[in-house]
């Protein structure tokens, strides 16, 4: 007969307790983990998965990095902010990209900030310099004579050739290739509040294709023939343009001019397979062709928010409204219980700093008037 008396059961019974606790330790319950039933509506249920450092994840997702060897020690405060409010639950892993190869010390000095997994990857050179079509004379003049106006970078190769890259290329580095999500991480910025849930999974069991934090105006010095060569695309390709897109965002003329608005993208979220896509391809070749990045001062943020606009429904993309964040010059802040219930140390009602409390915040609170898509033709889920 078996009892607690005998040594043999006791040892049994003490060996499954501690195994209980190691599980217990090294697995999260993810309660905001959701199904489709049969009515096709979201139901919350409790699901164990596993988010230890190495593991498969829920989601084939990573945050990807682009900087410079002498970055390492603005990117240790960017990486311990994700990690202490996010990633120390999640270990998702991090892709460091780098147009020169990356020093031992900054591998040394980003790698002992995480428990996850790290990459680190070089730039292919046709990456990170002038496409063969692009007249370099012609190049030179205009950075000279937008340092001359006083426009912002206006004077810097380097930042022109990242804009390019960071528009339409940095997905199609080989590391990235085994990821169907990332998120976008710089040096120098802080994460304001906890986050408390999988953003990625969030996305991911909604189709939604991209995510963002702050909405803000474009210096319009630094785009001024953009919309221009955003209209000929269009003509060229009326086809990719579906009905119901969300470009009364971006244009409130029925796409006559370009109000400006986009997303700051130094923070974004976004789902691979967009970026992958056939319309998003088009899309960037043509303007690539076009040669604003590099005889004006195109920035990646507007090309991927008019893109995100004329391609995407409103639905399939996310204001993470919750996610308190900032990146030197602004921040967002949530409000109400969030701001207390996720641990927030940022002021809402800073107008110096809260994009939503100035008034160059007037694209992130007018995302809220766009249209609905008719729940017909409507792509991703809500909830």
């Amino acid at each position: 007969m078996f009892t607690l008396r005998r040594p043999l059961v006791r040892y049994l019974l003490i060996a499954v307790t501690i195994l209980g606790l190691f599980g217990l330790l090294h697995v999260n319950y993810d309660s905001a983990t959701e199904y489709i039933n049969a009515s096709g509506r979201l139901q919350t249920f409790k699901r164990r998965v596993s988010y230890r450092p190495g593991d498969p994840k829920p989601v084939k997702a990573c945050f990807v990095i682009l900087a410079r060897n002498q970055d390492w020690r603005s990117l240790r405060d960017s990486i311990k902010h994700m990690e202490d409010r996010f990633n120390h639950r999640f270990n998702y892993p991090y892709v460091f990209l780098n147009d020169q190869p990356f020093t031992d010390e900054f591998k040394n000095m980003t790698q002992s900030m995480t428990l996850a997994d790290v990459h680190y990857g070089q730039i292919e050179a046709e990456h990170w310099s002038y496409p063969d079509f692009i007249d370099q004379n012609k190049a030179r003049e205009g950075r000279e004579k937008m340092h001359k106006d006083g426009v912002m970078y206006g004077g810097n190769e380097s930042y022109r050739h990242m804009c390019r890259f960071e528009s339409g290329l940095f997905y199609k580095h080989e590391l990235l290739q085994q990821f169907d999500f990332y998120w976008r991480l710089e040096p120098g910025v802080q994460y304001l509040c906890d986050i408390n849930y999988d953003p990625f999974l969030y996305m991911k069991q909604r189709n939604i294709k991209y995510g963002w934090t702050i909405g803000i105006y474009e210096l319009m010095n630094t785009v001024p023939t953009l919309w221009d060569s955003v209209k000929k695309f269009m003509a060229t390709h009326p086809q990719l343009i579906p009905e119901h897109n969300s470009m009364w965002w971006v244009s409130r003329d029925n796409g006559t001019t370009y109000n400006g608005c986009h997303f700051w993208s130094n923070f974004e979220i976004a789902d691979l397979t967009f970026y992958r896509s056939e319309q998003y391809t088009k899309f960037f070749d043509f303007l690539d062709r076009e040669g604003g990045f590099f005889y004006e001062r195109w920035g990646d943020a507007p090309v991927h928010s008019i893109a995100a606009a004329l391609f995407l429904q409103k639905e399939e993309v996310h204001w993470f409204n919750d996610i308190g964040y900032y990146h030197p010059g602004w921040q967002h802040c949530p409000t109400g219980d969030v701001w207390k219930q996720n641990r927030c140390t940022c002021d809402p009602n800073d107008r110096e700093k809260t994009i939503t409390a100035a008034s160059w915040g007037k694209c992130s609170r007018e995302w809220a008037m766009l249209p609905d898509t008719p729940p017909e033709y409507r792509k991703a889920r809500l909830g």
